[in-house]
């Protein structure tokens, strides 16, 4: 009888290295909800667990691991609680087991992983490889996998002058990989206009990345981050007018935008001294002579406009009414001269009613500045002393009645204040101004955008023809997919392109010694007799407009609704503006009775107030009312002669209370001894009412502003105001602004505008 064979006991302690692979498969699958088989690829990770060199998987608890030697067989003992960490690894990395059978790997060889979704074998390649490589496991990746990336080493940017072309550029953006460059222009191009939503729909979702093959074949895996950052910049890779070529045609005046690359990881290549150049001087220094301490922000205007000088650019100047872009504009012209730079005189254009602001400026903060003003009947006889001034003053309505000789007079410097007055190209001054010779252009203004995109583009036309291409161009690039389809991608774009060429700042953020802000809504209930006239108003200017739409269409009838919608909002101010047939019982205004309640009380508690409304015949009305109760004002409208006296009795403390009507009182005013401001009627524009706001609220302000808008409540004054709120977003976003958007009304908004009074007490 043999003898049993001696016990052999597997060695223990040696822990498993775990090995994966990867491979995809593109196979046949049954789709239930299409009822049919589709061509689709399958990904695979197959986990093996490796003891001294051989390797199992699966769990097969107590079977030790065989290792074949010469003198006969190695026992390892396998190590469970070790190979469940290495599953649970995989797990963390957003892997899971897979359910199904695939042919990606051969069954049986490995215990198969999958990720959810394409995304999740992104996420996985990205950015769980890297660390299971750190950690010590083995990646073998199968010829095929559709996920097999090839490591970026790093990103570059090529530029320099372009070939005979002193006004251009040439840019070239790329990846290295194993010390190879590898231009990336030519696929994005390609990509991006084939798919331009490839980064727009995808990029605020993940973290992920868009994945390309380069020409050499390697696969590369491009972040979004990234990627967004750079296109966000180089905008014009998605324009179709844009030639291809492994470089990027660009104008000199990009260097401003193209220095925001260097914050984004890329290594400068080529021409150094070019993005150098273009980053601006934070703050500049004061002209000896001025009559004036700068803030900071206003030394930063003053280094701004150097800037775009040095660069032959012109620009927008839009920071907030109130501080002081009439002061930055002349600090600069005095800069300008005392360097010898200025052998030209300066013109600037403006309203008329601000050529006593800019006369009574140049001479307490620039005595220095020879300035002669273009106005009034006398004006030509200064026509052949033009070159004596350093400042020349001329209006908007004047300068197409003199351009004849004002084209003839080369300019050192051109500014056009409230330029917004430009923003339809084809009026007379648009075109005026088209046509003087000037060394560099600078436009004053606020609000750049008041109603659309397109008097952005008039302004740009006018400082820089061709920048934003031509009108028909930019409709097709910009406004309409901007206004129209919502695309915030090209919405970035257009703001990436013009912000060198347009400094703002906000009240809140530069001048933060200026008192709060406190804005309220205060709402009226129309009265009886209001609601009665509103009603009967509303319902024949509603079929008066329906019948206007349907012989003419909605674009044609924009007049005729408008004039509708007028007599609705002088209903809501007050009847007698409609002028009623039949005597009127009670009050004939709900909203004015309101108004007077509140002037007894402000006025009682020692406030000092401007009062707004867009008609002067409701300033007449409320003129009558104070009449009778004695409270002392002051007025001024566009018939007003003398604006200075009534401004410097109100601010020196004479009279408490100040009508202004909007269109007279919007610009130019600096009111800072008010610290109460009320709109009786709201108007289309929020710009325009928050321009007339700032005459009070602005630099010199000592006082807390409290700023009332009057609302009838459920009529068209309270949908106006909803419109005001949706259609701000997009000159916000574009400008950090509190413009608003396109005011063509649409259908839905002309039923809303008409809509029916609510029923009392709803």
């Amino acid at each position: 009888m043999t003898p049993p064979a001696e016990q052999v006991h597997p060695e223990q302690g040696v822990q498993p290295v775990a090995r994966l692979s990867l491979a995809s498969h593109l196979g046949l699958t049954y789709r239930a909800g299409q009822q049919r088989m589709v061509r689709e690829y399958q990904h695979r990770a197959g986990l093996v667990f490796v003891y001294a060199g051989a390797s199992v998987h699966g769990r097969r608890d107590g079977e030790p691991v065989r290792l074949p030697q010469a003198d006969g067989e190695r026992l390892i003992a396998r190590q469970p609680q070790a190979e469940q960490a290495l599953r649970q690894r995989l797990r963390e990395l957003g892997l899971s087991p897979a359910l199904r059978q695939s042919q990606a790997l051969p069954n049986d060889s490995a215990e198969m992983f999958q990720a959810a979704s394409e995304e999740g074998w992104l996420q996985f390649v990205q950015h769980g490889l890297p660390e299971l490589r750190r950690e010590g496991w083995r990646i073998e990746i199968q010829p095929g996998f559709l996920y097999d990336f090839s490591p970026v080493d790093d990103w570059y940017l090529d530029i320099r002058h372009g070939d005979g072309e002193p006004n251009h550029i040439e840019l070239e953006l790329g990846i290295v990989i194993d010390g190879h460059r590898h231009s990336l222009l030519p696929l994005l191009v390609r990509l991006l206009r084939q798919a331009p939503e490839l980064l727009n729909s995808r990029s605020h979702k993940t973290r992920g990345g868009l994945r390309v093959r380069l020409e050499s074949g390697a696969n590369v895996i491009l972040p979004f981050a990234r990627l967004n950052a750079i296109l966000g910049t180089l905008g014009e890779l998605y324009l179709p007018d844009q030639p291809g070529g492994n470089s990027l045609r660009l104008h000199r005046l990009d260097l401003s935008r193209l220095a925001q690359l260097g914050q984004n990881g890329l290594r400068w290549q080529g021409d150094r001294q070019l993005p150098a150049a273009a980053a601006p001087a934070t703050a500049g220094v004061s002209p000896s002579g001025l009559k004036a301490s700068l803030r900071p922000y206003q030394l930063q205007g003053l280094a701004w406009m150097t800037h775009l000088r040095e660069l032959g650019a012109c620009g927008i100047l839009g920071d907030d009414m109130g501080l002081g872009k009439t002061l930055q504009s002349l600090a600069y012209l005095l800069q300008e001269k005392q360097a010898g730079r200025q052998r030209q005189p300066a013109l600037a254009i403006m309203p008329t009613s601000l050529i006593p602001n800019w006369q009574d400026e140049a001479a307490r903060f620039t005595p220095q500045l020879r300035v002669l003003a273009l106005h009034g009947g006398n004006r030509h006889r200064h026509r052949q002393e033009l070159a004596e001034y350093d400042l020349l003053l001329s209006t908007y309505a004047l300068l197409p009645r003199d351009i004849d000789y004002l084209r003839e007079q080369p300019l050192h410097l051109l500014i056009f204040d409230e330029a917004q007055n430009l923003k339809n190209p084809r009026s007379k001054a648009a075109l005026a101004a088209q046509q003087l010779q000037a060394g560099q252009r600078l436009c004053l203004s606020g609000t750049p955008v008041e109603n659309h995109l397109g008097e952005l583009w008039s302004l740009f036309h006018i400082l820089m023809p061709g920048w934003l291409g031509d009108l028909r161009a930019f409709t097709r690039n910009y406004r309409t997919p901007i206004e129209k389809q919502g695309d915030r991608l090209r919405l970035e774009q257009l703001r990436q392109r013009i912000a060198p060429f347009l400094l703002r700042r906000r009240k809140e953020d530069v001048a933060r010694e200026l008192p709060a802000k406190t804005e309220i809504v205060h709402w009226v209930e129309l009265n009886e007799a209001q609601r009665e006239y509103y009603e009967w108003v509303r319902e024949e200017m509603q079929h008066k407009v329906r019948a206007q739409i349907e012989r003419n269409g909605l674009a044609r009838s924009q007049i005729v609704i408008l004039d509708a919608l007028l007599r609705l909002r002088q209903a809501c101010c007050d009847l007698r503006l409609l002028k009623p047939a039949r005597p009127l019982r009670g009050s004939s205004s709900a909203k004015l009775d309101s108004l007077l309640e509140m002037l007894d009380e402000l006025l009682a508690e020692g406030h000092r107030v401007l009062l707004f409304s867009q008609f002067t015949s409701m300033l007449e009305l409320v003129e009558q009312a104070l009449h009778k109760r004695g409270i002392d004002y002051l007025m001024l409208t566009g018939a007003t002669q003398d604006r200075r006296t009534p401004v410097e009795r109100f601010q020196a403390g004479e009279v408490p209370l100040f009508l202004i009507s909007l269109k007279a009182g919007g610009t130019g005013l600096n009111l800072t001894a008010a610290d109460t401001v009320i709109h009786y009627d709201p108007w289309w524009n929020p710009a325009a009412e928050n321009q007339a706001s700032d005459r009070a609220y602005r630099i010199g302000q000592d006082k807390p502003v409290f700023i009332y808008r009057l609302i009838t409540r459920g009529t068209v004054e309270e949908r106006i105001r909803q419109m005001q709120l949706e259609k701000s977003r997009l000159a916000q976003e574009l400008l950090g602004s509190d413009s608003e958007g396109n005011w063509a009304l649409d259908e839905r908004e002309v039923d809303s505008l008409f809509a029916p009074l609510p029923k009392p007490g709803t």
